[in-house]
């Protein structure tokens, strides 16, 4: 059993080898048993205290040592911010799950980019993947230059090995990995799922406000990988994103060889039934910022680069209330996934685990007819959404689709015809 660390954002210390930790200082002349130490910054020097993310890793071999890196077409439907190669459609979209593959796929080249926006130049915006594999990444390791991973498993159990540490993250866990870090993904069997690539301000915790100090995700609930190392020779091929591209370059060693090490930025995971889910208690159904778990800010304050929006089980008690999200339109765009079970605005079938949707900012969307006409015909009483799990990354700017995306068999093209039936309002004359 993997050992962690508990906590968002906290200062941690941790080392598997006794005395491999420095104190009192980052950089010693002369390390532990002939370590290297490195400083891993997910955020500039000169930020405030409170906003800067680093950690001190003390290794084996210094990480700079690598033979140059060289282009590879390694996952060919993955894709990167701009996100320009046509005009984005106002229309709503839905597809499918992803097909598991037949041959041997791992997780980096199952990677599918559906959607994005913003610029990884720039450092803004979001790509959106998902993923479907059937084979563990062995000696292949794999990191993200262009964003943070916020990785959302629907089927199959992610063993995540990084160079701070191994975590195990199921359906119903999320994983965090910071920009930049090393990774690898063993699977146990066919897994599929979804990935946020967050090329803006790292995700963090929401403000409570009125909520007060306690509720929806609990920083003490958050998991960090204890210090693990692998003293390989081994040859680890080492893949790169950067700048949308995908780079490869060949390690004699493995890259898993931190010993210890100390500070605020490190790869966790995050048990989605731990989040302590508020509602009313009177009427009317809240905003869905109500659910969110993480957020990446912007510089408009209250407008998020991205949040991470859960629909968790929970129960329903307003009087008088359409219980479903009520029809909207809304400056942020959403793109929408299912773990398991079904969601309470889709009742009427069509909305899969392992399927997707996108509702752009402003077009219209909400309950399908079906669902919509059970609900205003229920006979309220207290009774609780449960069995299900879904989730929706939210952004200020418009998510554009990826040629790709709208190329897979998978895409319905029948999705409007969900709103499709309603009975006209009858007004007195």
């Amino acid at each position: 059993m993997n050992g962690y660390l508990t906590g968002f954002l906290n200062n941690f210390a941790t080392e598997a080898v006794p005395g491999a930790l420095p104190v009192g200082r980052n950089s010693p002349q002369r390390p532990a048993y002939g370590l290297y130490a490195e400083q891993f910054s997910t955020s500039a020097f000169t930020m405030p205290r409170v906003q800067n993310r680093r950690s001190w890793l003390y290794r084996m071999r210094p990480m700079a040592e690598h033979r140059p890196f060289v282009p590879v077409d390694l996952a060919p439907r993955l894709a990167s911010g701009p996100f320009t190669h046509e005009p984005v459609s106002p229309n709503r979209l839905r597809w499918n799950p992803l097909t598991l593959p037949e041959g041997p796929v791992d997780w980096v080249e199952g990677l599918v980019t559906y959607a994005g926006n913003g610029d990884v130049g720039c450092g803004a915006g979001i790509g959106i993947h998902l993923y479907a594999a059937n084979r563990s990444m062995e000696r292949r390791v794999f990191q993200s230059s262009d964003g943070e991973l916020l990785i959302v498993p629907q089927m199959g159990t992610l063993h995540i090995t990084t160079e701070m540490g191994r975590m195990e993250v199921p359906p119903g866990y999320i994983a965090l990995i910071p920009r930049g870090l090393r990774f690898a993904v063993m699977l146990d069997g066919p897994s599929r799922g979804y990935v946020c690539e967050n090329y803006g301000a790292p995700f963090q915790l929401p403000d409570l406000g009125p909520i007060g100090a306690n509720g929806l995700a609990n920083p003490r609930d958050f998991e960090t990988p204890v210090a693990w190392y692998e003293d390989s020779e081994d040859e680890h091929e080492f893949i790169q994103k950067f700048q949308g591209r995908m780079w490869r370059t060949v390690l004699d060693h493995s890259p898993f060889d931190v010993v210890a090490w100390h500070g605020n930025t490190a790869p966790c995971r995050y048990d989605l039934s731990r989040f302590n889910t508020i509602g009313t208690v009177s009427f009317d159904h809240p905003d869905p910022s109500i659910f969110t778990v993480l957020t990446s800010p912007s510089e408009i304050h209250g407008t998020a680069n991205c949040d991470f929006v859960i629909f968790p089980p929970r129960w329903m008690v307003g009087e008088d209330t359409f219980r479903p999200p009520w029809f909207h339109r809304n400056v942020m765009s959403e793109f929408m996934g299912l773990v398991h079970g079904i969601y309470d605005a889709k009742e009427g079938g069509g909305f899969e685990p392992g399927g997707a949707s996108l509702h752009n900012q402003m077009n219209g969307h909400g309950p399908d007819a079906e669902t919509t006409r059970k609900a205003m015909n229920a006979e309220l009483a207290p009774f609780k959404i449960d069995g299900t799990l879904a989730f929706m990354f939210e952004s200020r700017w418009v998510i554009r689709p990826t040629a790709a995306a709208m190329a897979l068999p998978g895409l319905q093209d029948d999705y409007d015809a969900c709103w499709e039936g309603f009975p006209k309002a009858q007004l007195p004359r």
